[in-house]
């Protein structure tokens, strides 16, 4: 596939941003993370902007991050978990660049998810694996899907570079 513009979904714990830096120094493509930009807008981590200003308003803010970057090309886009399942958010990312699902099992996203408060949406068991399941329908339409379960992340990129053809 030709493209100039990668964006990474998938869950929590996926490892997109780290799979997104590793494909940038790659590619020598520039590299943005969209939890990381919201951070950096609103002075205040996730879990305060979910505590203090509610989940309605992280998806706003979320999407105007997003809009942001369309601009860019020759980029490589981690995205939030929740990002791509938002359909006006999912029809952005699809025609503006290439999807890519990093997909991996509940309980490998479990293992991988911090307990600190820091995922404000990971906090009962039973409502993240609702959440699971409801995103990894979403995350279907993406353009291609790796298994990043088991996978380091240099293996991944070598598998997204083959399938660019570079």
């Amino acid at each position: 596939m030709r493209t100039d513009k990668i964006y990474l979904v998938g869950f929590m714990g996926a490892g997109k941003s780290t799979v997104a830096r590793a494909l940038g120094t790659s590619l020598g493509w520039q590299v943005e993370d969209i939890d990381d930009l919201i951070v950096a807008r609103e002075r205040r981590s996730i879990a305060d902007i979910f505590a203090r200003r509610g989940e309605a308003y992280f998806r706003e803010i979320e999407r105007a991050a997003l809009r942001s970057l369309l601009p860019l090309r020759h980029a490589i886009v981690a995205t939030g978990g929740g990002t791509f399942a938002d359909v006006e958010n999912r029809r952005v990312i699809n025609n503006d660049g290439a999807s890519i699902w990093l997909d991996l099992t509940f309980e490998k996203a479990v293992a991988r998810i911090p307990s600190d408060g820091r995922r404000p949406l990971a906090t009962d068991r039973g409502t993240l694996e609702a959440l699971y399941i409801t995103r990894c329908a979403a995350y279907r339409f993406a353009h291609l899907r790796l298994d990043a379960g088991r996978a380091p992340a240099g293996e991944i990129v070598e598998r997204i570079r083959d399938w660019l053809g570079c």
